[in-house]
């Protein structure tokens, strides 16, 4: 029996400031056994989805009485070797907080290149080195370090962009939500979860039809929905790891469907 009622699918961007309209943002829900379909933007000048915009409308919809899957293309969390640099309690909430404090890019105006190559800004005081990875980036054959600003393929950017919304949802939602794995592997009856995802592992699974490379991969929501209506979605949530690894995977998060 299927855990959830609703699959959500976002290919995110760090692009220009937290109120402009990117591209890259594209949204893909499917309801039940039904078709992913492209959710598009509330109207108002700007074409696309902002940041700012995606935030707040995936409150609401967390809000709702319907147990969702929300699946986002971005990193977390950041490697063990940063949480050790910095001497930083191993709790995720903690973590989000402290970033937020140094990386404010949810603030109005504000690019995260500006914040990391200010030589007097707060950012300097939390950087990390591009050869750091997670254990769940070293299980792929081709995830990116969350350091590795201006590469192909980089989540720098919109890992650095879109931390301070994970932590604006953990605070915002009125209803109770399970962020996978921090919140536990086990998913209680009933409860919407947020995960980190990386479309790259599916993309090819599904016809490209007459989508662009950002829906495409925002139409990961058909994988979560299948590997959910398929019984395979629990193995996802609950991966086979040691016990140092499931340690390292609390501080650290993972990629669902890395196994």
């Amino acid at each position: 029996m299927p855990h959830f009622k609703r699959y959500i699918g976002i290919d995110y961007s760090g692009a220009e400031t937290a109120d402009s309209s990117c591209k890259g943002i594209r949204v893909f829900v499917a309801e039940g056994s039904g078709e992913p379909l492209q959710v598009q933007p509330p109207p108002s000048p700007r074409r696309y989805w902002t940041r700012r915009r995606l935030a707040e409308w995936l409150r609401v919809e967390l809000d709702r009485d319907i147990p969702s899957l929300v699946g986002i293309d971005h990193a977390f969390s950041f490697p063990l070797a940063y949480f050790e640099k910095y001497r930083l309690p191993s709790d995720w909430q903690g973590f989000l907080e402290d970033f937020h404090h140094y990386w404010p890019t949810d603030a109005p105006h504000t690019y995260v290149c500006f914040i990391r190559e200010d030589p007097h800004g707060r950012g300097k005081w939390r950087a990390g080195d591009r050869s750091w990875l997670r254990v769940t980036e070293k299980w792929t054959a081709s995830a990116k370090s969350v350091f590795g600003f201006g590469v192909q393929g980089e989540v720098a950017t919109s890992t650095h962009a879109g931390l301070p919304w994970l932590l604006h949802l953990r605070k915002e939602c009125k209803r109770p939500v399970h962020f996978w794995p921090f919140d536990g592997w086990e998913i209680p009856e009933g409860m919407s979860v947020v995960a980190e995802v990386y479309p790259s592992l599916w993309t090819r699974r599904f016809r490209r039809e007459d989508r662009d490379s950002d829906e495409q991969a925002a139409y990961a929501a058909a994988w979560l929905q299948r590997a959910d209506r398929d019984g395979s979605l629990r193995g996802f949530l609950n991966p086979t790891l040691t016990a140092e690894e499931r340690g390292i995977a609390k501080i650290e998060g993972w990629i669902l469907g890395v196994v």
